[in-house]
């Protein structure tokens, strides 16, 4: 993998979780560590970045990141109540301030009518403000959804940040 196509975002979120003190923690399923892997691109980025989980399974979002067998019984794995779980999860088993968590479907399979290949959802935390959560359908292959991913959760980082 080449240059980091996040430096931008990556830099500027880096100052602004700075210019507060904060340190970041990422909870990653369909993603798989890409997030982490293009903060972590970035020197001194220790500075800012605290740790990263990659709960793929069921069971790993549950021992990882305290989300509920029941909530993932009635929602699946990937739906907002799960994130939002995740992201709290996140925050409570590291030093971080700020959180993002993803879950997806990336495919080419695992999709269906009510959860298409492409379906991602977010959540995010910072201090002060409740947790924030989306859906987004993103089109292409397994690496286009993964990527478009990553961008989407770095934007919505830097949004709330700013």
């Amino acid at each position: 993998m080449g240059k980091n196509q996040w430096s931008v975002e990556v830099h500027a979120l880096a100052a602004a979780l700075q210019a507060q003190g904060w340190r970041l923690v990422v909870a990653e399923s369909c993603t798989g560590g890409w997030i982490a892997k293009a903060c972590t691109d970035i020197p001194g980025s220790s500075a800012w970045f605290d740790c990263g989980f990659v709960s793929y399974s069921n069971n790993s979002k549950q021992y990882l990141l305290e989300v509920a067998e029941e909530t993932l019984a009635a929602y699946g794995a990937v739906s907002e109540p799960v994130v939002a779980e995740m992201v709290r999860g996140a925050i409570a088993n590291s030093q971080a301030d700020v959180a993002v968590a993803v879950s997806g479907i990336a495919g080419p399979e695992g999709g269906s009518v009510q959860k298409p290949v492409g379906m991602v959802c977010f959540a995010w935390l910072v201090p002060d403000v409740p947790v924030q959560v989306a859906t987004c359908q993103f089109a292409g292959d397994r690496d286009a959804v993964r990527s478009q991913a990553v961008g989407y959760a770095l934007q919505g980082l830097l949004t709330l940040l700013r």
